[in-house]
């Protein structure tokens, strides 16, 4: 049964290949749309993805924060700053995930909308140190930024900063908590409409964006209702899938702490061109999608490790997103999500390729119900952020032109903690994959994980080979 569904999975149209690989990043495949705002006066609910983090935000210390995550915005040329504030303020204004906070009250929880208040964009200036030491020092001063946790009651639970390192050059760090931050937030939307917002005050003329026609609580009061009528099917497809004994991943070589930490570094790394190209020319031939290249190759090098016949690995999975009225939403719409891989028949790379795409296909189908009410329902372990699994990896959204000297990025900024013990973020960019490690440094050092990224690179490097001279 599993090679006919892999037979069908890799007989896909070109078109719903590439509706896949959107799907993953976040900026395609939506449903149909069936939203509508929630009635006036009534209580806003959290959506199923921001109850899971809310919940283990109280369960698990926050010292250090498991899920603030820093968006650089880099700025070459002259910055009007007064007009850059003013777009920000729009941005504020028009998304009311950005001036929410979450509370509790009766064991129930709730989202609390406030009005808009316009921000003040702090700005530091380093002019005055050496140019060689700039960079290091904006840094550090949101380095410390990160660290502090949020308070999900009070709020806000965003940080902006403006950094800047020279006349033509600024920094626009933005520090949040994932609970309102997601990939497609971070990378395409947050800087898509923030030029589009300066530019228009520059040459002062007003900006039209596309109506939002709802709201994250909009979206989260209708999930309620609709997840009440479709889980069980879902929970039905996990518990095939999950319900039995799992694969613990055996690769740490640290002895395990007695008491469980989620400290995390980051390791930064880039692919070289040549190898970048390669690996996206291997997608081609294998008519599948880039994620899809990566998740094999990451699964080959600890099925290597460990020789483990199954590796189960996570990655997020975009499932809020699916309808139509949310894509435009600033918020966070994630969902982690498990896939089980089997090495019993000793694959080739190509046919672990097929297979990942069977299970990945399989997953995003039934990607609605929260990976930590999975471990409810089964009764597994749900202390832990990542019941089902400890290595994640995913491939970030694309970031769109901005017509301006502006890029983003969230590689340069550590919290210092880590909600797995180990995670891939992969970046495609115009110059190759970049990316970063995030791992939890009880389990691991840096020599390990450079190993693994150096494996990594060889084992897509010779399946890009092999796949060359068929």
């Amino acid at each position: 049964m599993l090679t006919q569904r892999m037979q069908e999975a890799h007989s896909l149209s070109d078109t719903k290949r590439a509706l896949l690989d959107r799907y993953l990043r976040g900026v395609g495949f939506p449903a149909p749309g069936t939203i509508g705002r929630r009635p006036p006066g009534s209580v806003a609910p959290l959506s199923a993805a921001q109850e899971e983090l809310y919940r283990r935000e109280l369960r698990v210390p926050n010292i250090p924060p498991l899920y603030n995550e820093c968006v650089n915005l880099r700025m070459l040329g002259p910055l009007d700053v007064v007009a850059l504030e003013r777009a920000f303020n729009e941005i504020i204004e028009r998304h009311e995930a950005w001036r929410t906070t979450f509370e509790t009250e009766a064991g129930q929880s709730a989202q609390i909308v406030h009005p808009f208040m316009p921000v003040q964009l702090p700005v530091v200036d380093l002019q005055r140190m050496p140019d060689a030491e700039r960079e290091a020092a904006a840094l550090r001063l949101i380095s410390e930024d990160v660290r502090r946790p949020f308070d999900l009651r009070c709020g806000p639970l965003l940080r902006p900063r403006l950094v800047r390192i020279s006349e033509t050059e600024h920094r626009l760090f933005l520090t949040a908590h994932q609970i309102v931050l997601d990939g497609v937030s971070a990378f395409q939307l947050f800087p898509s409409e923030l030029a589009a917002f300066y530019k228009g005050l520059l040459a002062r003329k007003s900006v039209t964006l596309p109506e939002l026609q709802v709201q994250c609580a909009d979206f989260a009061f209708w999930q309620r209702e609709w997840l009440s009528a479709t889980a069980a099917k879902q929970v039905n497809y996990w518990r095939k899938q999950l319900g039995s004994d799992l694969p613990v991943l055996s690769w740490p070589v640290k002895p395990w702490p007695v008491t469980r930490t989620f400290r995390g570094c980051i390791q930064n790394f880039s692919f070289p061109s040549l190898l970048s190209d390669r690996v996206k020319d291997l997608s081609r031939r294998l008519n599948t999608t880039l994620f899809l290249v990566l998740l094999t190759g990451l699964a080959t090098v600890l099925h290597r490790y460990t020789n483990q016949e199954e590796i189960v690995l996570g990655t997020l999975s975009p499932s809020g997103r699916k309808r139509s009225e949310v894509m435009g939403l600033l918020g966070y719409f994630l969902n982690p999500v498990a896939l089980k891989l089997s090495f019993h028949d000793r694959p080739t790379f190509r046919g672990l390729s097929s297979q990942a795409q069977t299970v990945l296909l399989e997953a995003m189908s039934n990607d609605d119900v929260p990976i930590e009410r999975l471990a409810r329902e089964f009764k597994v372990d749900d202390s832990s952020p990542s019941p089902f699994f400890t290595a994640v990896i995913s491939l970030q959204p694309p970031m769109p032109n901005l017509d301006l000297a502006w890029s983003v990025t969230t590689m340069d900024v550590d919290s210092g903690g880590s909600p797995w013990d180990f995670y891939l973020a992969f970046i495609d960019t115009p110059h190759g994959l970049i990316g970063r490690a995030q791992f939890n440094p009880d389990l691991f050092d840096t020599k390990i994980i450079g190993r693994a990224l150096e494996d990594l690179q060889d084992v897509l490097g010779s399946a890009s080979q092999e796949a060359f001279n068929v």
